[in-house]
């Protein structure tokens, strides 16, 4: 049974959209800025603060309903994994809260509602990433703010307002530092964006979102290995856990809680204990005429990593000029530092024995693409694993950093694959992008039938229309329980 969309998807795409700000007369105000000589938490909640609806421009707000569009979408399709459901019954388990676990009547507590939310948002590896220093899934965010959302009443601009800046504080953390050499996971970068997010729909003021910032990031910091080696059920669960330790910071600086400070400059804060100093322009942030980050997030086709995106579009390309696999004699796989690194460079990688391993396979995803000419949620099943040709055929493959792929400009990481016949002949097909990537992003029509392939087996034609036009008029809608309970599976 097959979930996402296939090649139709990438036939589909477009290639205009969100790249590029167009931001309103009413949101090109001057915002004030702190100075650089603040902490970093105190200006980072400065931003928070001071950012409002009227900042967004029409392109950033498009970029938005895309996004929630998607992760609903996602969220949907995994609704019926163990994991997913794990999380979900966690969640239930705390009854008599305010915020909806999404794809049911019930409700808990915030914090746990945008955990199993986000569990299910992200469970797939289908939904955004944004691709930086490092890559990250700021739209496991969004969990949060609707559960903040529905818990205080909020309007449909404070939400919108609150996924904006949620996007803008995680990408502009990702864009500033690169943890991968500290062994330290991206999603880091998470907390101080949830907290900031959850605590601006609470209306925190200055003072206490910056509190739920230190408190978020002493306590909660990630170790990379969540993504080596064999990779486990928490792969797709880490960024949910940081998600609700986000809103419950924000929750505990409601309270008058204060956290460790300064959280990143103190002799044992972040930069001493998991980075280095590094300088972070919070003036330079968007708005005031600046782009969002928001605008500048990919979105995938493939339910595999970001950086296995482009290999599958050219894993089956030359498949299809070969004809005959049992042909090929060798396959090199190029792709960039991070792609190597974290698809390419492990013995694991070779007999992936975990859906979770698989997804971060670039052996395991280029064989199966080859042989199957896609990638799907069926491609994990245990004996797609254990398929005694896909083994064999991954023992021909090897995988390299190619160092001209170092900048991918925000797009899609590239990806070459040269293959080698028995006969000598070689069939080299090498994919800079593609759709869904800043470069060619998703339109309303792109967007409409990837979410329509991940809920078709949920939902009616009629009931997928509706919930679809709500999502599209979001600003207008400040029935936000009303909208989360739509989504019952």
């Amino acid at each position: 049974m097959t979930l996402i969309p296939r090649r139709s998807l990438l036939a589909g795409m477009a290639a205009t959209g969100l790249s590029a700000s167009a931001h309103s007369a009413e949101g090109t105000k001057p915002t004030q800025r702190r100075t650089s000589e603040a902490p970093l938490a105190d200006r980072l909640a400065a931003y928070a603060e001071q950012l409002s609806y009227s900042d967004i421009g029409a392109t950033t707000l498009e970029a938005v309903k895309v996004l929630v569009v998607d992760s609903v979408g996602c969220a949907i399709a995994a609704f019926d994994e163990r994991p997913v459901r794990i999380c979900r019954e966690i969640a239930s388990a705390t009854g008599g809260g305010s915020s909806t676990i999404l794809g049911t009547q019930r409700r808990t507590t915030s914090d746990l509602a945008a955990f199993a939310n986000a569990a299910a948002i992200r469970y797939y590896d289908l939904n955004d990433v944004y691709v930086s220093r490092q890559a990250s899934h700021p739209s496991d965010a969004i969990a949060a703010c609707f559960a903040i959302a529905e818990a205080e009443a909020a309007s449909a601009k404070e939400l919108i307002a609150a996924i904006v800046l949620a996007y803008e504080i995680e990408c502009r953390l990702v864009d500033a530092f690169d943890l991968s050499a500290r062994r330290f996971d991206a999603t880091v970068f998470t907390l101080p964006a949830v907290a900031l997010a959850a605590g601006k729909l609470m209306k925190l003021d200055r003072e206490r979102l910056t509190q739920a910032v230190n408190i978020a990031i002493n306590d909660h910091v990630p170790l990379a290995q969540t993504r080596t080696q064999t990779l486990s059920d928490w792969k797709g669960i880490a960024d949910a856990n940081a998600v609700r330790n986000g809103v419950f910071s924000a929750m505990l600086a409601r309270g008058g809680l204060t956290g460790p400070a300064p959280i990143f400059e103190g002799h044992s804060g972040f930069f001493q204990s998991v980075t280095k100093p590094v300088p972070v322009d919070t003036g330079a942030f968007g708005g005031a005429g600046v782009p969002f980050r928001i605008e500048s997030v990919g979105l995938k086709a493939f339910p595999a990593q970001v950086y296995t995106q482009t290999a599958i579009v050219a894993a089956t390309a030359v498949a299809k000029e070969i004809g005959d696999l049992d042909r090929v004699a060798s396959i090199d796989i190029a792709t960039t530092n991070r792609g190597y690194v974290m698809a390419g460079s492990e013995p694991e990688k070779w007999a992936p024995d975990t859906r979770d391993t698989a997804d971060h396979s670039l052996p395991y995803i280029v064989a199966r693409a080859m042989f199957d000419g896609d990638i799907t949620n069926e491609s994990y099943a245990p004996e797609k694993l254990r398929d005694p040709k896909i083994l064999a055929f991954m023992k021909k493959i090897a995988v390299k950093e190619d160092p001209a792929f170092a900048a991918s400009g925000g797009n899609a990481p590239p990806t070459r694959i040269a293959a080698k016949l028995d006969d000598g002949r070689q069939f080299v097909r090498q994919v800079d992008q593609m759709p869904g990537f800043p470069g060619k992003p998703m339109e309303r029509t792109d967007a409409e039938r990837k979410f329509r392939g991940n809920v078709a087996r949920r939902w009616s034609a009629d009931h997928i229309r509706a919930v679809l036009d709500r999502l599209w008029g979001l600003e207008a809608n400040d029935d936000v329980a009303g909208l989360l309970q739509s989504f019952t599976v």
